[in-house]
């Protein structure tokens, strides 16, 4: 029989974590537990989940504390939640490194299906290491290459580490340089069948662009009033 997913639901309020516990168990997923932030945190050092549905606001530790706690050493996805529609909560989120981000009240089946997008686009992770990707499996111009087996991205032979989210929304870029995609239709390729707001994607570019920054790469220009191109000719 197939291991179930383990997802970790940390949130303060006991009868959301019934109700998203009884939902996920439905869709076939192995749920854990945790009131606060800090309680957390040491379930994920005992034992790394598939995925974590986080709270923001949390007694003892915060979830974007946690987060930043858990991205020190795991590249687990998270899919945030809060009670508050707070832009600044929900682009600083996604720039910790949050997958998704959902705002209270939701339908449980909404959050199912988000989770089940996230594992999809972060499933080929698991594939071990090759010797050598094939060219067909290399996206490259100029001094970007995105290694479509390996999942691993560089700039001028140095390696930026990316997000499942963010790896696809650049490969979609690079697929087609030249074209200049609107925010929907990013929204298509990176997400596919769950709705996403145009700040998620806009938090997702902001992120993309300070990795390459870092290194000293320029990777997707803004289109004014459209969306985003490649900045590679």
């Amino acid at each position: 029989m197939t291991e179930r997913p383990s997802i970790l639901v940390v949130d303060d309020d006991p009868h959301l974590r019934e109700v998203v516990h009884f939902a996920l168990t439905q869709a076939g997923f192995h749920v854990e537990q945790a009131s606060n932030g800090r309680a957390g945190l040491e379930q994920v050092r005992r034992s790394v989940p598939a995925l974590i549905v986080l709270d923001i606001m949390m007694p003892e530790m915060d979830g974007l504390e946690l987060c930043r706690e858990v991205r020190r050493s795991h590249e687990v996805p998270i899919v945030f939640l809060s009670s508050r529609d707070d832009e600044v909560d929900r682009i600083l989120g996604l720039e910790l490194g949050g997958d998704d981000y959902l705002t209270k009240p939701f339908s449980p089946r909404e959050l199912v299906a988000r989770i089940k997008a996230v594992l999809r686009r972060t499933r080929a992770r698991a594939v071990p290491a090759v010797p050598a990707s094939t060219p067909a499996q290399v996206l490259q111009r100029g001094p970007l290459r995105l290694d479509l087996e390996l999942w691993r991205a560089y700039w001028s032979g140095h390696e930026v580490v990316l997000t499942v989210t963010e790896f696809h929304l650049l490969a979609a870029l690079l697929r087609a340089p030249g074209k200049a995609f609107t925010r929907d239709e990013l929204m298509t390729r990176v997400y596919e069948d769950v709705v996403v707001s145009d700040r998620t994607i806009d938090s997702h570019v902001r992120h993309i662009r300070q990795k390459f920054a870092a290194v000293g790469g320029e990777v997707i220009q803004t289109v004014h009033g459209l969306g985003y191109r490649l900045a590679l000719p």
